[in-house]
């Protein structure tokens, strides 16, 4: 870890989040006019080709380096569900309570270490649990803005929630042996690969004019820029201190999401992601205080 300067890392991971919740703004957007494959296809496709020029060259093959690939595929590939699902969630409904409600993913990891990493729940964590999921219901109540959508929004956001929970159990198995980059980029080569594999099968509608092919792209970048400040950011200050920072990207999503879709969400969607954020820092940062910070620096979508 590098000479500790706080602030830095938390302007890093304020930058992060904003390039996380403009990525799904514009997925949101660009969604309406292509396939959300495709979609998925150039943000990965994009964010591998970055990595390539700007890692490459000075990592070369350390980028690549593993004893455990078929891990690394399976994590990856988890990840493009997480990403395909949660586009099409974003598609149908608004920027901010769909973004909350991703941030379930959290409560749904301490179920999951429960059974597959045999770790023990404590009270204080079951209570966060059960709190974190009221506040889930305050937002898909019926009546709320994701109730109130094509139903299918509600359940594409629960499958993507649910998938990167496991992303985030796979990421913590490998995270105590693999180099970060290394998990970064893995997670960009597997996207890449199996979008261009499976093209074919889902490559169509309109051709893209300049402007949108220049906002696919921006996509990928938006997404390769994002990872590589969140993880930089950890060079800089403790995961203990940048956790609570991560969720600016509700308020990030709710900024956004009025600026250019003028939506704003209404008082109980407001106290539901209130209580979701509030649910799930207190179970990261519990679990963050006992990992290694220089290790914890692959969370971020």
């Amino acid at each position: 870890m590098s000479e500790p300067r706080p602030f830095t890392g938390i302007l890093l991971i304020l930058g992060a989040v904003f390039c996380f919740s403009s990525l799904d703004a514009m997925s949101k957007h660009m969604a309406q006019i292509f396939p959300v494959p495709m979609l998925v296809w150039a943000r990965y496709s994009v964010h591998f080709l970055l990595m390539l020029i700007i890692l490459a060259p000075s990592m070369r093959l350390k980028l690549v380096t593993t004893g455990k690939p078929w891990k690394h595929i399976a994590r990856g590939l988890t990840l493009v569900l997480t990403s395909c699902f949660g586009i099409a969630g974003f598609r149908h409904l608004p920027l901010a309570e769909a973004t909350a409600f991703l941030f379930i993913a959290p409560l749904i990891v301490v179920l999951m270490a429960r059974w597959f990493l045999h770790e023990k729940v404590t009270l204080g964590r079951w209570l966060a649990v059960a709190v974190g999921f009221s506040g889930a219901l305050l937002i898909a109540r019926p009546g709320g803005a994701l109730f109130g959508q094509p139903g299918q929004g509600l359940i594409y956001l629960a499958i993507s929630a649910c998938s990167y929970a496991v992303y985030q159990i796979q990421t913590r198995q490998l995270s105590a042996t693999e180099n970060t980059l290394t998990l970064l980029f893995y997670t960009a080569l597997v996207g890449t690969v199996a979008m261009t594999l499976t093209a074919p099968f889902y490559w169509g509608g309109p051709m893209p004019n300049t402007v949108q092919a220049l906002q696919l792209c921006g996509m990928g970048a938006l997404g390769a820029i994002g990872h590589l400040l969140f993880t930089r950011a950890f060079r800089y200050a403790p995961a203990s201190t940048l956790s609570p920072f991560t969720y600016a990207q509700l308020i990030w999503a709710t900024l956004i999401g009025w600026l250019f879709y003028g939506h704003l969400p209404d008082g109980l969607s407001i106290a539901g992601i209130a209580v979701i954020a509030a649910s799930s820092m207190s179970i990261v940062l519990s679990e963050r205080f006992k990992r290694q910070p220089a290790r914890d620096t692959d969370t971020a979508r």
